[in-house]
């Protein structure tokens, strides 16, 4: 390759950056490559690694940068490793070059107490000085004609000005803690980053592809839709597709976060990453590769961080003001106190390099980023996806939620409800009348009766002589007689007195159902109830969400005043707001937003997209199954699931409180060591070893969102 992928403004380049460890440098590496010639915009995802280049990207020049901070640079597309396999042999050089450093270290100190002459001692610690900052002077060549002053840089000058000044001891501690503090760092941002690269493991890379009469393994780049994938009991899948031959009980955690396996047959779709529990399938490919759901989840994990939470921007604009001015402070520690006070140069000069160390702001900048990934990547394994920390934090903030009804708090398709049959008419005969009217209708309610009859078992037998009667029903021969279903309208205009049956109607309908009524014109064989069946799980939802906090629940509906009161009633919401054209729907969560201020709505994705747009969080049901959930909304819930948002406020709840606590824990420690530097209470190890000790902290600290669990309640 010759180093250019420059084929037009605009165009998106994406390279593949390791040995990122502080976060700090690697910020100011993305805005290196930002300033460019030809760059238009860079991007560096420091957990993944991934860097997107706008503009024209001259690759020899990314990597000129990159070796600044010992980065290896690889495009995407020449990309044949995983990141944590290309450089395996790195840590094992580092860690032997810090054990050494270490050694060489105790091995002077042990010389020079024990009243041994400089010369025997001094040369341990010059050992341990270049064993320990090696990689960190290689780093600092480079970045100190760039005017760049990163971390290398300042340890570097560090270790140097300890030596000039005779502090030996100090120079090879420093050396040596630092060493072992970038393996250290490394090692807890890989626990981070072995987060997303768990999502990335979840989908096979071959498949078993029937092929002319054949079986063959084939890499999943170059499957094709329409090819057939023969799935065995206990295999994952390796792309979605729909089931053509076969029933089997699929595991799909890995992409909606349910535990139980879902009974799946022919006609139904199934998805990459998913475990075929048992009984064999045949699959035939829907999607490609880079299209299938798991693919996208990670590809929104992934960019995630594009969407900065504001705390993370707060804190980088911080560390860009913080770091000039300790290092402005730090030369006039050196320079003044001696030369207008005439104190002694040697004492002044190491507190300006203790300065130095401590300007460095590298637990303040990871304090953000590494807690929002941990969340984002712990909802996507429970089937949340959330796309951006600026969503995440205001996931927390929410006083109010809007719901939708259909599809949302409801299953979005009519189920028989109630069967009440009247007179000597059993419910068994009643429901087998109506499913023999009923099959030969194409109505949608009509399909619940016949649903309703094959789930108990019913053979149904169609009547003769079926005709249709628009707005109104049906009629056929059953029995020798001629019999009708339909609205309690049918009936009235048949000439049949409805006062039989008016206390039953008036009941079923005051719970919001829709009522048919079967019989002929002279006698009644009872009523069936149809209705949009509550969600399991919707009411207890919506009493969590109360407990967490949500002081406002308002469902919001195009149906009538009576059904959306008995849907409200039954799930347990706070407000009410029927009979909504999807344009009334942005007008209410308007109007919400000026009152309850922080207002997330929760729907379809679809013809709730405007009202989902102008709330504080849109919030999509069924992103496994549909494009535009994932695409129109801020958060989608994966399974139709909505007591997964209670988990989802807890996690960006845990979330806010930890950077809260990392933030305070890293600017106390910055405090208390810049206070600290001008009595002389600060020494160069102690300053490094709290530099290290605050980074790892925090790391750790945001690494325990990743075992934040939905349906309990875990307090951080």
């Amino acid at each position: 390759m010759n180093g250019y992928l420059n084929s037009g403004a605009g165009q998106l380049h994406i390279f593949q950056v390791d040995g990122i460890c502080c976060l700090d440098c690697a910020a100011k590496f993305e805005k290196g490559v930002a300033a460019l010639p030809g760059v238009i915009k860079a991007s560096l995802n420091t957990v993944t690694g991934k860097l997107t280049v706008k503009g024209e990207a001259d690759l020899e020049s990314i990597r000129r940068l990159g070796a600044g901070e010992n980065y290896i640079i690889t495009p995407l597309t020449d990309r044949i490793l995983p990141a944590s396999k290309t450089n395996e042999t790195k840590p094992k050089w580092e860690l032997r070059r810090a054990v050494l450093s270490g050694v060489a270290l105790s091995v002077a100190y042990g010389i020079e107490k024990s009243g041994a002459s400089s010369m025997i001692f001094l040369p341990f610690y010059v050992v341990a000085m270049i064993l320990g900052g090696w990689g960190n002077f290689q780093k600092a060549a480079r970045a100190l004609p760039r005017f760049n002053f990163n971390m290398s840089v300042l340890m570097s000058i560090a270790v140097v000005g300890a030596l000039a000044i005779g502090q030996y001891e100090e120079g090879a501690s420093v050396a040596f803690l630092y060493a072992i503090s970038e393996m250290l760092e490394a090692w807890t941002m890989d626990k981070a980053r072995r987060s997303i690269r768990e999502l990335m493991d979840i989908a096979p890379g071959t498949a078993r592809i029937r092929q002319n009469g054949n079986e063959a393994e084939v890499p999943v780049e170059q499957i094709a839709i329409g090819d057939v994938m023969i799935i065995r009991p206990g295999e994952k899948l390796a792309m979605d597709g729909v089931i053509i031959k076969g029933v089997s009980a699929i595991n799909q955690a890995a992409i909606t976060g349910e535990s139980i396996p879902v009974e799946k047959g022919p006609g139904e779709p199934v998805y990459a990453g998913t475990i075929n529990t048992h009984g064999a399938l045949e699959v035939k490919v829907t999607k490609l590769v880079q299209d299938t759901a798991i693919a996208k989840i990670i590809h929104m994990v992934e960019t995630a961080q594009e969407q900065r939470a504001p705390s993370q921007t707060f804190i980088e604009r911080f560390a860009a003001v913080y770091t000039p001015v300790v290092m402005i402070l730090a030369v006039g520690v050196m320079i003044v106190p001696p030369f207008m006070f005439g104190y002694g140069w040697a004492a002044w000069i190491y507190r300006g390099l203790v300065l130095l160390v401590v300007s460095c702001p590298c637990a303040l900048v990871v304090s953000t980023p590494v807690a929002i990934v941990s969340a984002i990547s712990n909802a996507a394994k429970h089937g949340v996806l959330i796309k951006g920390g600026v969503y995440l934090e205001k996931f927390g903030a929410l006083t109010a939620i809007g719901f939708d009804k259909t599809g949302t708090l409801t299953k979005g398709e009519p189920a028989v409800t109630d069967i009440v049959p009247f007179g000597n008419v059993t419910e068994t005969d009643l429901l087998a009348m109506a499913a023999g009217l009923e099959i030969r209708s194409e109505h949608p309610l009509a399909a619940a009766i016949v649903k309703a009859a094959e789930a108990r078992g019913f053979e149904i037998v169609a009547v003769k002589d079926f005709s249709a009667i628009p707005g109104r029903g049906a009629q056929g021969r059953f029995a020798d007689q001629t019999v009708y279903i339909g609205n309690p309208r049918l009936f009235s205009e048949l000439g049949v007195s409805l006062k039989p049956l008016e206390i039953e109607i008036r009941r079923l309908q005051g719970e919001g159902k829709t009522v048919i009524i079967a019989g002929t014109q002279e006698a009644f064989y009872g009523t069936i109830a149809i209705a949009d069946e509550v969600r399991d799980g919707s009411a207890a939802a919506i009493s969590v969400l109360k407990q967490e906090g949500i002081r406002h629940t308002i469902m919001l509906t195009g149906d009538n005043a009576a059904t959306a009161k008995a849907i409200a009633t039954r799930v347990g919401v706070d407000e009410l707001r029927a009979e909504l054209l999807p344009q009334d729907k942005v007008t209410v969560i308007q109007e919400l937003l000026t009152r309850y201020g922080q207002v997330a709505m929760i729907g379809d994705g679809i013809n709730d997209a405007p009202a989902m747009a102008l709330s504080t969080v849109g919030i999509a049901m069924g992103g496994a199954g549909t494009d535009t959930a994932l695409e129109t909304a801020d958060i989608a819930l994966m399974a139709d699931d909505l007591r997964m948002l209670p988990f989802t406020i807890r996690l960006s709840r845990n979330t806010l409180k930890i950077i809260r606590q990392n933030i305070g824990f890293s600017l106390a420690i910055k405090m208390i060591a810049v206070l600290a530097v001008f009595p002389g209470w600060l020494t160069l190890w102690l300053a490094i070893l709290a530099d290290m000790g605050a980074s790892i902290s925090v790391t750790l600290n945001s690494l325990r969102l990743l075992q934040v669990k939905p349906r309990e309640d875990q307090r951080l």
